[in-house]
């Protein structure tokens, strides 16, 4: 197998999300890129953006080729005050019948999890979830169960009402990979959500196929292995970092964590587009969503696009005139 395997297999689940959630070409194409680069996204988004829609068609374009009924494609977790982490991750019962204990699996073993309103949840249940994703395992009363190597996160916060929100700090905000701010779609998509309606809810075509588990897991290993990344663009993640923290405007830059996990990320983009190696365009596309929630910004800086624009311009100008082939 080789690079063109995890293409077709990319495709296939594209195609299936775009049939599905219509003028959200850019957000498909950055949800794929985290899922293949082995990392989660956080959605800032309004209500009934179609989070729900795009979450609940990728689970169910996943096929489970274990033969197990105990972790299905797509699970929702709807984050609210009055949530315990046991609401996640499971919970420990007594069999009376038996007289043992038994550990009841939580929402979060499923291949996709969409954490809905993430920022309605108290810090404890956060970091529970923070740690599954994190070590893609959860521990209950001393035991630690695994959760699939496929495990993949879609968390989302409303970026208007903050009324009674927990807001996610810096630290735990790293450990998402993207952070993609969704905007209304445009006119002719929006006409086109209205038009499709009845098309949509009969549900994704039958001759768009589905993907096994175990075929996503090996297109992110072939993809990590398959791609070839210039040292000049390693060189060129450091120091649009070191950039971002001697910037005034910034009062915490982003982590050595989070140009470690930029590094899958352009792989997975640079094989969506069809080449072996890492481009320019793949770091210029990915510095807004990798870095934007990681940088603490100085009052009265709200926007973290044009001061990340303005540190990897010149980074970038330099990168271009390289050759990036192996």
């Amino acid at each position: 197998m080789d690079l063109a395997f995890a293409h077709e297999k990319v495709v296939r689940l594209r195609n299936r999300l775009r049939a599905a959630v219509k003028g959200r070409d850019d957000v498909i194409e950055l949800v794929l890129v985290a899922l293949i680069a082995d990392g989660h996204v956080l959605l800032e988004d309004y209500p009934g953006s179609g989070k729900t829609l795009l979450a609940k068609t990728l689970g169910d374009s996943i096929i489970d080729d274990q033969n197990s009924d105990e972790i299905p494609g797509f699970r929702r977790v709807q984050f609210t005050p009055d949530l315990l982490p046991s609401d996640v991750t499971g919970v420990t019962v007594f069999d009376a019948t038996t007289s043992r204990f038994s550990f009841r699996r939580g929402p979060v073993f499923a291949y996709v999890v969409l954490a809905d309103e993430i920022n309605r949840t108290s810090p404890k249940v956060q970091s529970a979830l923070l740690e599954a994703m994190a070590e893609k395992q959860v521990t209950v009363d001393n035991s630690t169960y695994p959760l699939d190597e496929l495990f993949f996160v879609i968390a989302t916060q409303n970026p208007l009402d903050l009324a009674g929100t927990y807001p996610l700090p810096v630290a735990q905000l790293d450990r998402f990979l993207f952070k993609i701010r969704m905007q209304n779609v445009s006119r002719e998509a929006e006409l086109d959500v209205l038009m499709t309606a009845k098309e949509r809810r009969a549900g994704v075509p039958e001759e768009l196929l589905r993907v096994a588990r175990a075929e996503v897991v090996m297109a992110r290993r072939l993809c990590q292995e398959g791609i070839f990344i210039s040292p000049a663009v390693h060189e060129a993640l450091v120091d649009v970092a070191r950039a971002l923290r001697a910037d005034r405007r910034v009062l915490q830059g982003a982590s050595t964590r989070s140009l470690v996990m930029a590094l899958p990320a352009l792989q997975a983009r640079a094989m969506i587009h069809g080449r072996d190696h890492v481009a320019p365009e793949d770091v210029e596309a990915l510095l807004v969503p990798v870095f934007g929630h990681r940088l603490e910004l100085a009052p009265g800086v709200d926007d973290p696009q044009p001061v990340i624009r303005d540190a990897a311009v010149p980074l970038l100008e330099r990168l271009a005139r390289l050759s990036l082939r192996g």
